[in-house]
């Protein structure tokens, strides 16, 4: 398993939905769930778009740093 800990916590804090987030990737709801479960890792280039995103680090998306 893969662990991807904030990524629940930075859609649900600005109220966005697995659909919403899967189509900024460019991929599905159900592709996205596997990424926020840790059932799947996340290709880099998905890790970078969702640090632009929430205006994070990657390694902040990893749990490697606190902000």
């Amino acid at each position: 398993m893969y662990c991807y800990p904030r990524l629940r916590d930075l859609r649900e804090d600005r109220d966005l939905t697995q659909e919403t987030i899967g189509k900024l990737l460019g991929t599905t709801q159900q592709q996205y769930y596997k990424y926020e479960k840790g059932i799947q890792e996340i290709p880099a280039h998905h890790l970078i778009t969702l640090a632009d995103f929430y205006q994070v680090s990657v390694d902040y998306l990893l749990g490697r740093e606190k902000s």
